[in-house]
């Protein structure tokens, strides 16, 4: 064999294993969605024929009825379900990510929409930030992008229909667990002759709390289990389906056939039309495809629907219209009427804790719409935790698990009864529906650059649909369908005021801010003692020298040999390479030893401030000062006071200092390791002493991996930046202190009576809600806090 030969065949050989590797990723992850983004969808049957024929409409039923509605049910599922979402809606993902949040994430890039206060022209150079392909700088304007950013209102009305979509996401969390586990748990009324009309719903609750308990334990110890479970139930109804078809009415094939559409309102009339509303429940969870696209990527996705929960959904609806058509005494507890005496208990028990994975899955949705909501400064702080103990890429939010629990145990209690639970769930998943379907028109427009007659056919298609579903559900607001609604206007107020308020605060603070010129200015007559350490103040601004700053030194003139101003901000993009996420520059002249650090987070990073922090800190610190010496820099953005730089894009970036593993006693030494330059901490004896003791009585310092640092012997062309480098060690050495700002807002006295109430609202939550410092990660034994009076 030629080695020509031997090549090629080496070639396929790889190629056939990267292929094979490929298909086992693929369906794995189809495997995994399984257990969290289709259990909602495929609990429908357990109520959708119960919510349809209804009220009035209950005692109207014949074969062409249920037919009817069957045929709803297939072009409603085919037109959402399929094409609208697994087709459609899965392209228009944002680098991989999807839901409203990341609609309006692309909005924002392509177009100056934003209200995040401090993005900079930097950002832009992200590799993530045009990373779908969807860049249209060199392409004009077009007429509604010019309208939108030359109007404040209107990017303002953008904004309040997002947030009205993620407060019915919000909703949907809440209510779906209640209708799910309900539902499950009426087959008892069947078999167990359950006549007590409160004791399901006290069996709901039990499951129920059981249910929020284990998202604060957890589920990383049975999410294993959640696959397997929902396939179960899959199998399950897939097979009743086609044991109904067979038994009782083959002729349901026929209803696939929109005839039977026009049949069932000939036959219904007007309370068809009022009941249209319960037709629409066999699509709710199909948002999750596309809210949870992250976890998942789009080809598993498809792949799981196309092949298994489209056919077995189909296949279950058909069969229990068929039995219905045969049976229409059964209609109260239709899906357990139609499962064989045999079956009926293994069916149940599947049921049941379907109904507990698929809540799992939407609860877990629900904690990262509010993170990402968090993160464009439209929710108050919220401690998210995101752990290896919870499933990988998932977030756990302590306050909303409650909040949550609180409002699913009120609405299953308060009504006791799918049907009135359905009209709220309806209508909840609808405006999430709705608001998808009108942010993906402007996204085609304006991302994509499609005609604007493409947007508005799109609107015209489903949107036509989705109000004709939602003019149903308005006749059943006062049955239940008022819950979402009330939920939803309380959420929207309070995310729109803390936004609001975060605003007019960061105006404030860019209107107040220090110029570097007057610091220049004062010069050497500042008097400022600086002390051993390194001191890192957090500030909402990405240039200028914060108020606090100032504030703290009239009241304490002493401050520490090296100063840090830390930016912690939000990018409209998914997530910040890690090399991309920190942008260093210098304030002032250099003997001042004043730097700033920006770090740059997307909506769907979880912000961990752990000890790592610290040492990337002082890395990049030392590469910038090398690098600013050497005259190169990668990706430069022109500041007021300073160049800053992408200093881990630097191929030399942690080579220009020495990182070692050291115990507390090794960090106070000034021992230095061979072909390094000596560098003592300049602490006291007594105050280190001090330290390590504080240190020992803090379980969050002492269980830290510590880490030393050691300039090396090497020699530089400017002998200041050996000096430097041994200056920024030694603070290292000494410890750091964080300084942030502990701020009370008042409107001015002058201000409108509606501003006044925004503002005081504002006030009331920043005193309610985290601090800070619980969202920031900052131990609090090194915590500094600088009190401030904003009057905006």
């Amino acid at each position: 064999m030629s080695s020509v030969d031997a090549n090629r065949e080496q070639r396929g050989s790889s190629s056939t294993m990267v292929e094979k590797s490929q298909s086992k990723a693929l369906l794995f992850l189809a495997y995994q969605s399984l257990g969290f983004l289709f259990g909602d969808l495929t609990l429908s049957p357990l109520y959708v024929y119960q919510s349809i024929f209804s009220g009035r409409l209950k005692h109207d039923q014949n074969e062409d009825a249920i037919f009817g509605a069957f045929s709803l049910i297939f072009w409603t599922l085919s037109l959402f379900s399929l094409f609208k979402y697994a087709v459609f809606m899965l392209s228009t993902d944002d680098n991989g990510e999807g839901g409203i949040v990341a609609l309006y994430s692309q909005l924002c890039r392509n177009a100056k929409f934003c209200l995040l206060p401090n993005l900079q022209a930097s950002d832009e150079e992200l590799s993530t930030y045009h990373k779908n392909g969807c860049s249209n700088r060199n392409i004009p304007p077009s007429p509604l992008k010019r309208f939108i950013e030359k109007h404040k209102s209107t990017k303002i009305a953008l904004l309040i229909l997002v947030l009205l979509g993620a407060c019915m996401a919000i909703c949907v969390g809440a209510i779906m667990p209640a209708i799910s586990v309900l539902s499950s748990v009426e087959g008892l009324k069947i078999e167990a002759k359950i006549t007590n009309n409160s004791m399901v719903p006290l069996i709901s609750c039990v499951l129920l709390v059981g249910l929020f308990v284990l998202q604060h334990r957890g589920s990383h110890k049975v999410a294993f289990m959640f696959p397997p479970i929902i396939i179960l139930w899959l199998l399950s109804i897939f097979m009743i389906g086609i044991y109904n078809v067979v038994k009782w009415n083959p002729r349901i094939y026929q209803a696939l056939s929109p005839y039977y559409i026009y049949k069932f309102f000939r036959v219904t009339g007007k309370k068809g039309w009022i009941n249209l509303g319960g037709v629409f429940l066999c699509a709710t969870g199909t948002e999750a495809m596309f809210q949870d696209l992250g976890y998942y990527r789009r080809a598993p996705v498809r792949v799981t629907f196309f092949s298994i929960i489209y056919p077995c959904l189909i296949l279950q609806y058909m069969g229990q219209a068929a039995f219905l058509s045969k049976n229409l005494s059964a209609l109260p507890i239709s899906f357990y009427a139609s499962i064989p005496d045999i079956l009926f208990w293994p069916v149940f028990v599947v049921a049941a804790l379907a109904a507990i994975v698929a809540s799992q899955g939407v609860i877990s949705s629900t904690f990262s719409i509010v993170q990402q909501c968090h993160a464009f400064e439209c929710f108050p702080r919220v401690k998210a935790v995101h752990s290896r103990r919870w499933i990988p890429g998932q977030t756990y939010i302590p306050e909303i698990n409650w909040i949550l629990m609180i409002i699913c145990l009120a609405v299953t209690i308060g009504f006791g009864d799918p049907i009135h639970i359905g009209y709220a769930y309806g209508i909840a998943s609808l405006f999430v529906v709705f608001v998808t379907t009108w942010l993906t028109s402007l996204v085609l427009s304006l991302v994509w650059n499609q005609s604007l007659l493409v947007s508005l056919a799109f609107v015209l298609i489903f949107g036509s649909i989705e109000v004709i579903f939602l003019s149903s559900y308005c006749m059943k607001i006062p049955k239940g369908g008022w819950v979402p609604l009330v939920l939803s206007a309380v959420f929207i107020f309070v995310m729109y005021g803390w936004q609001y308020g975060s605003r007019k605060k960061y105006l404030f603070d860019m209107h107040n801010k220090v110029s570097m010129k007057s610091i220049l200015t004062l010069g050497p007559s500042l008097g400022i003692v600086r002390v051993p350490g390194m001191g890192l103040i957090y500030t909402e601004l990405a240039s200028g020298v914060p108020a606090s700053f100032t504030h703290f030194l009239t009241n304490l003139p002493a401050f520490y040999q090296v100063v840090v101003f830390v930016c912690v901000k939000t990018v409209p993009v998914p997530s910040v390479p890690h090399e991309e996420r920190y942008i260093i520059g210098r304030i002032g002249p250099k003997s001042f030893r004043l730097y700033r650090c920006i770090v740059r987070n997307g909506y769907k990073d979880v912000y961990s401030h752990e000890n790592d922090f610290e040492n990337d800190l002082v890395m990049s610190i030392a590469e910038f000062i090398q690098l600013e010496a050497e005259g190169s820099y990668g990706s430069l953005d022109g500041a007021v006071d300073g160049r800053m730089a992408v200093v881990r894009t630097s191929g030399k970036f942690g080579t220009r200092l020495l990182k070692t593993e050291s115990s507390s006693f090794e960090e106070g030494c000034s021992n230095s390791l061979p072909g390094t330059l000596t560098v003592t901490n300049s602490k006291s004896p007594t105050l280190m002493k001090l330290q390590a003791m504080y240190e020992q009585e803090s379980p969050e310092l002492n269980n830290r991996r510590r880490i030393r640092f050691e300039v090396l012997n090497t020699i530089y062309k400017d002998p200041r930046v050996k000096e430097e480098l041994m200056e920024l060690v030694e603070a290292k050495r000494a410890g750091a202190a964080y300084v942030i700002g502990h701020s009370h807002v008042k409107a001015k006295w002058n201000s409108s009576f509606v501003k006044k109430f925004a503002i005081n609202m504002y006030s009331f939550l920043r005193k309610n809600c985290r601090s800070p410092a619980v969202g920031l990660n900052i131990p609090q034994i090194c915590l500094i806090k600088v009190g401030m009076n904003y009057h905006v």
